[in-house]
C-alpha cells in the first residue's frame, strides 16, 4: 500500500494502522492517521497519510515536519512556516507568546529584549532558576531551540526606542507589544504604526490582579493594531502580575498572531 509516512512516500505491506504502528514504531507509538489520533485501530488507504511517533525519541526534521502537519491542518502549517513575527519585551506576555509560537511551528521569530532574568521573574514569566543573571533574549532563545530546533530564531539584546523601531522590526509581518510600563507600550505602537508600514501590531492593555479571565478579549481599534486583555486593569499597589490572568492574555495574542498568519482578519 503507497502511504505518505513521516513525511516521506513509501509502500508498506500494511492493511491497518496498527500494523503499520508494530513495523515502524512498536506498541507504544502515537498514531496520527490523516491528522487524527487513533486509540483503536482503523484501515488504511492507498495515499493515506500516516505519522507513527515512537515515546521518547527526537524526530529529524522531515519526521518533525509531519508530524506538526498532522497536527495541525496542513495548509494552515505551511503558512505558519512561512511567518516572520518579531516579540518586544520578553517578560511574562512575550516569553509566553514565544514558546506559544515556537511549539506551533511559526518559522521565524525576532526576540527583542534589554533586561536579564532575575528571581522576581519566575512568578509567571517562562525562565527558570537556571537563568537567573542571563539576558532574556539567549534563555529563552535556549528554551525555543529545546521545544523546536529546527525554526529560526533571531535576537537582538537592545533596549527599544522610537528612533530605532524601524531599524529593529523591519521585515517582519507581525509585531507583538510585550511590554510592562504603559508608557512603553503607547510609544511602540505609535512608532510602529508610524514607521512600519504593512505590519500587524498585537498589543496588550489590562491583564493584572485575580479578576474574571473572561474579561480578557481581542479587539481590533485600528486597521492595523489588535489589542489583547480587559483594557483597564494596570498593576499596581495590591493588584499585582500573576501567571495566570498574564498567561491568557499572552494566549490572546499568541492566536491572534496564528490566525492573522493564516490570513484569518479579526472583525
Amino acid at each position: 500500500m503507497r502511504l505518505e509516512v513521516n513525511g516521506i512516500t513509501r509502500t508498506l505491506p500494511c492493511r491497518t494502522a496498527f500494523e503499520a504502528r508494530a513495523l515502524l514504531g512498536g506498541e507504544t507509538a502515537i498514531v496520527i492517521l490523516n491528522g487524527f489520533q487513533l486509540d483503536r485501530d482503523r484501515p488504511l488507504a492507498d495515499n493515506d497519510v500516516l505519522t507513527v511517533i515512537p515515546k521518547g525519541a527526537m524526530p529529524d526534521r522531515e519526521q518533525l515536519e509531519s508530524m506538526m502537519l498532522a497536527r495541525h491542518t496542513p495548509d494552515i502549517h505551511k503558512k505558519l512556516q512561512k511567518g516572520r513575527v518579531a516579540i518586544a519585551g520578553l517578560g511574562g506576555l512575550g516569553s509566553n507568546i514565544a514558546v506559544m509560537l515556537a511549539r506551533t511551528g511559526v518559522g521565524h521569530l525576532l526576540l527583542v529584549d534589554f533586561d536579564i532574568v532575575e528571581p522576581s521573574n519566575l512568578n509567571r514569566q517562562s525562565y527558570y532558576i537556571r537563568h537567573l543573571g542571563m539576558p532574556k533574549t539567549l534563555a529563552l532563545q535556549s528554551q525555543l531551540a529545546e521545544i523546536n530546533p529546527f525554526i529560526s530564531v533571531e535576537t537582538r539584546t537592545v533596549r527599544v526606542e522610537a528612533d530605532n523601531v524601524a531599524e529593529l522590526f523591519a521585515g517582519c509581518e507581525i509585531l507583538c507589544e510585550a511590554f510592562d510600563r504603559p508608557e512603553a507600550k503607547a510609544m511602540l505602537v505609535s512608532a510602529a504604526l508610524e514607521k512600519l508600514p504593512g505590519v500587524k501590531i498585537v498589543a496588550a492593555s489590562g491583564m493584572a490582579g485575580l479578576a474574571s479571565a473572561n474579561a480578557i478579549r481581542t479587539t481590533r481599534p485600528l486597521e492595523r493594531l489588535y489589542l489583547c486583555g480587559d483594557l483597564e486593569t494596570e498593576a499596581a499597589v495590591g493588584t499585582g502580575l500573576m501567571a495566570p490572568r498574564v498567561q491568557i492574555c499572552a494566549g490572546h495574542q499568541a492566536n491572534t498572531v496564528l490566525r492573522l498568519l493564516a490570513g484569518i482578519e479579526e472583525p
